[in-house]
C-alpha cells in the first residue's frame, strides 16, 4: 500500500479507511483462520490500537529489526501511510480470502528481499527474510494482542489464549517462517512457547540513540489528528503500561503509563509514575471506535464481519 490508496490526512483516517477497504464484501472463502476463530475475535477488539503500538515498541528492541527500519524505511515522513499500509496488511490476512491473503503476502516477501545490510551497532549483518527476525516480529506482535487485549479489552480463557497463538503460525508461515515446530525453527504455537521465545531472545535485544528516538516519535506522534491528541496520549500510555516489566526496563520507562519523552515531556505531566487505569482506557477506546464508525464505509465493514461471526456461532443442523 502506498500513501495514494488512503489519501486522508490524519492517522487516524487512514486506518479507518484501510479498514474499510480490505474487509471483503464477497470473499471466496474463509482466509486462513475464518469467523469462528479467535484471532478474528481478537483481532475485532477495542484494544487493537493499543496492541498495534506496544508491538512497534517492542520489536524496536531488537537491534537488527531496528537497523532494517532506520536503513530502508522513510515512515517518518509519512507516519500515516505506514500505519494504514500495515493495518491493511493485517486486515487482509486476517479477514480476506485465501488469495487475497497470499497475495498480500507475497507483495511483503518480495519487499523483504532488498531490505538487508549490516547493523551499526552490533556490526551484524540482517537481512528482513531472516526467519529469526520474522519470528521476531511475529512474535512481537502475537503477544501484544494477547497482553493488550487481557488489560484492555477481551477476556480469553488460556485455552483461547493457546489457540490463538497456535492459530497465527499460519500469519509467520504466510511471511516466510518455516512451516515447523517451535523447536525446529518454527513460530511459537502456545502460551509456553511464546514465552520460552521471549525468554531465548532476551539476551540479544538493546536499546540505542535510534531506538530511543522511534519510541519518543511514536509516543509523541505528530501526525495524530490534533483532535485525537488526548486520545493517542492514552493509547500511548497504555501501550508502555502493557510492556512487560523488562521491556519497560530497558526503556527507562518505569512501571507506569509513559516515558517522559515526545508529547508526554511537553505536558508538564509526570505519567511514568501512574498507569492508567483499564475503565479510562477503555472509555478512550470506545470515542476511537465511534470516530472509526463514523468514517465512510467503516460501519459496513464492522456489520460483514459481524454477520459472518454470527452465522460461525449458530449450532449446524443436524442431518436428517
Amino acid at each position: 500500500m502506498t500513501a495514494g490508496v488512503f489519501p486522508e490526512t490524519g492517522l487516524f483516517q487512514r486506518a479507518a479507511a484501510a479498514f474499510a477497504t480490505c474487509v471483503p464484501v464477497d470473499p471466496a472463502d474463509d482466509g486462513f483462520f475464518g469467523p469462528g476463530s479467535v484471532t478474528w475475535r481478537l483481532h475485532a477488539d477495542l484494544s487493537v490500537p493499543v496492541s498495534g503500538l506496544r508491538s512497534l515498541l517492542l520489536q524496536a528492541l531488537h537491534p537488527l529489526a531496528m537497523a532494517g527500519v532506520d536503513q530502508h524505511s522513510q515512515w517518518r515522513d509519512d507516519p500515516s501511510a505506514r500505519f494504514a499500509s500495515t493495518a491493511a496488511y493485517v486486515l487482509t490476512t486476517t479477514y480476506g480470502d485465501r488469495a487475497a491473503a497470499l497475495a498480500a503476502a507475497q507483495r511483503v516477501r518480495k519487499i523483504h528481499e532488498y531490505v538487508r545490510g549490516v547493523d551499526p551497532v552490533t556490526g551484524k549483518p540482517y537481512a528482513a527474510g531472516d526467519p529469526a527476525l520474522l519470528i521476531w516480529v511475529h512474535a512481537a506482535q502475537v503477544e501484544s494482542w494477547l497482553a493488550a487485549a487481557a488489560r484492555y479489552g477481551l477476556t480469553l480463557t488460556p485455552a483461547e489464549q493457546d489457540q490463538y497463538v497456535a492459530e497465527m503460525t499460519a500469519a509467520a508461515e504466510l511471511v516466510g517462517v518455516p512451516a515447523a515446530g517451535f523447536a525446529d525453527g518454527g513460530a511459537p504455537a502456545s502460551v509456553a512457547e511464546l514465552d520460552a521465545y521471549f525468554e531465548a531472545v532476551r539476551p540479544s535485544l538493546a536499546t540505542s540513540r535510534s531506538t530511543e528516538d522511534t519510541a519518543a516519535y511514536l509516543i509523541g506522534m505528530p501526525d495524530v489528528e490534533p483532535e485525537l491528541a488526548e486520545v493517542w496520549e492514552v493509547l500511548a500510555a497504555a501501550a508502555v503500561a502493557s510492556l512487560p516489566g523488562w521491556a519497560r526496563a530497558m526503556y527507562g520507562f518505569g512501571s507506569g503509563g509513559a516515558a517522559n519523552t515526545g508529547r508526554a515531556a511537553n505536558t508538564g505531566r509526570d505519567r511514568d509514575s501512574v498507569p492508567p487505569e483499564r475503565e479510562a482506557v477503555r472509555q478512550v477506546l470506545g470515542v476511537l471506535d465511534a470516530v472509526y464508525l463514523g468514517e465512510p464505509g467503516v460501519l459496513e465493514a464492522r456489520q460483514r464481519l459481524t454477520l459472518r461471526m454470527r452465522a460461525a456461532q449458530r449450532p449446524q443442523a443436524q442431518p436428517r
